[in-house]
């Protein structure tokens, strides 16, 4: 199953170590079947507010989301981003190929309170 980090940046005005960090992220990825799936977009805000930036990087799995994140590659250049840049990042995991949301909506009927 297919899982992602998905990242909600804020503006930053550039710097050399944001620089470095985008020349350097790829090289992290690689290795964990990592690799963009948004980067450097424009977004539509439909609903809310979404100041700054989104970026979805795509990987096999969870464990190569999680091993991505925590390998010394990726950590020694994170601080290169996160000096500069505020922002939020989770990592989750996709929906199965076929997935039906109706079997989700169904167990939640199941479990409502019965008048």
């Amino acid at each position: 199953m297919p899982a992602y980090a998905i990242a909600h940046l804020q503006e930053a005005a550039p710097v050399p170590e944001i620089v470095e960090y985008i020349e350097r992220i790829t090289a992290t990825l690689e290795p964990h079947g990592g690799r963009f799936l948004v980067h450097a977009a424009q977004h539509e805000v439909k609903e809310g507010s979404w100041p700054g930036h989104v970026v979805v990087i795509g990987f096999p799995g969870i464990a190569e989301a999680r091993a991505w994140w925590d390998s010394p590659a990726y950590q020694e250049i994170a601080p290169l981003r996160s000096r500069h840049i505020e922002g939020d990042i989770i990592l989750v995991e996709g929906v199965p190929e076929g997935y039906d949301p109706t079997a989700t909506a169904k167990a939640m009927r199941e479990a409502l309170p019965t008048e």
